[in-house]
């Protein structure tokens, strides 16, 4: 039974960009750097400037396989084939009066200014080459150095090193890389409903989804968990763990605990430990974020990420705002959200104070997509997330009305 709780305005509540954008300009990257081999490098982001070794292309090389002349020697008769000129040769000179059958990649020759496509070509009897069309000087050749130059900036600091990345500098000869040594985050969770997957249930217990879900999430990250399990919910356990966190992590990142019940020890050990910088988001689900620190000061402590129990409350909090600051502490610039207009295929009623983020399905039938519902909308169905294609992400007190447009957030975007 829905009891209304929800639909409650409370006052004091961040806007959730306005809660993004702190969080954003409160990430420090973590300090130290490490060398890898390329082959290890996926994922990992850059700790400093990777600038061109060499010129690429390293010579002028042909685009295509075809046919390499001097424009000036074209001819009716037709010009002779009088040099053969395959990938990986070294740069040869064209002999006056012909033409050179050169392959993709192949470096051009010495003296010759186009080349022609083979399927721009005929031969005659005698073997000599007929071009079909006009030419012009230049054609279809890939000049040194248009790609980079030696010395010239390949990829910037911080940047994540994805399959591309991790090409580039390949074809620049480089074996390895220096990168930003990966984040340690201390996960745990709270509840002493809470149960491991796997253990013998009775009434009144949960399994714990949320460490599951956030452990392959910060895997997915390029960061390193410290899984220090379920925590009772008592201020001394609390007390303990998370000063083991404060010690051994980057970063400590907590769900359940963080809302204002008399069961929710969270925030008073966290104020004790350390401090709150914001807690409460104005946004549905996920209000009960929070973010504090351990030690002296968030820049000179351990920062810590309080996310709600509710399972997809805690996902939303992580894409939203936890995923962005965890890329400034690995010396990442946060990716910016992506959202555009989509058309609802559905009718809802509003909420109060909060913007909402329904979970939906984009429904191509039409040839243009209309977001449908995904399933159930409360914060513990994890049934409707786990299809979703993303969010549309209402104002506050905005009816969804159908045939509408609103703001589309897709979901693929927090798996960078």
């Amino acid at each position: 039974m829905n009891c209304g709780c929800a639909e409650i305005a409370t006052p004091g509540l961040l806007d959730l960009f306005d809660a993004r954008a702190r969080m954003i300009a409160a990430a420090r990257p973590v300090e130290g750097a490490e060398r890898v081999p390329l082959a290890q490098a996926a994922g990992r982001v850059a700790a400093e400037e990777v600038t061109a070794t060499l010129d690429l292309p390293g010579v002028d090389n042909s685009a295509m396989d075809g046919y390499a002349l001097r424009l000036a020697e074209r001819s009716p008769e037709g010009l002779p084939v009088t040099l053969r000129v395959p990938a990986g040769a070294g740069v040869l000179r064209l002999p006056p009066g012909g033409c050179a059958r050169i392959f993709t990649g192949a470096p051009v020759p010495l003296g010759a200014d186009a080349v022609v496509p083979q399927e721009r070509v005929s031969l005659d009897e005698r073997g000599r080459v007929h071009i079909e069309g006009e030419l012009t000087e230049g054609a279809n050749i890939r000049r040194r150095g248009e790609e980079t130059r030696a010395g010239e900036l390949l990829l910037p600091a911080g940047a994540r090193l994805d399959a591309a990345a991790i090409a580039l500098l390949a074809s620049h000869g480089i074996a390895e890389v220096a990168v930003v040594r990966r984040l340690t985050v201390a996960l745990i969770s709270t509840g002493d409903e809470l149960i491991e997957p796997g253990a013998n249930r009775v009434p009144g217990q949960v399994y714990d989804s949320n460490r599951a879900m956030l452990t392959a999430l910060l895997a997915r990250a390029g960061c390193e968990v410290l899984d220090l399990g379920v925590i009772a919910d008592t201020s001394l356990d609390l007390r303990q763990a998370f000063a083991r966190a404060r010690d051994e992590a980057d970063l400590v990142m907590c769900t359940g605990g963080v809302s204002v019940g008399e069961e929710d020890h969270v925030r008073p050990v966290v104020e004790r430990l350390g401090g709150i910088v914001f807690h409460g988001v104005a946004m549905k689900p996920g209000k009960p974020f929070a973010l504090g620190y351990l030690g002296e000061s968030l820049e000179a402590g351990t920062p810590l990420i309080g996310l709600p129990g509710n399972p997809v409350a805690s996902l939303v909090g992580w894409q939203l705002l936890a995923l962005p600051f965890v890329q400034g502490r690995q010396g990442r610039t946060p990716t910016p959200l992506q959202r555009f207009p989509v058309i609802a295929g559905f009718t809802r009623r509003g909420t109060r104070g909060r913007r909402e983020l329904l979970r939906v399905v984009l429904d191509w039938t039409s040839g243009e997509p209309v977001a449908r519902l995904a399933g159930g909308q409360g914060s513990h169905m994890l049934s409707a997330a786990s299809q979703a294609h993303g969010y549309l992400v209402m104002d506050a007190n905005k009816n969804v009305e159908e045939g509408h447009a609103y703001g589309y957030c897709p979901a693929a975007q927090f798996l960078d």
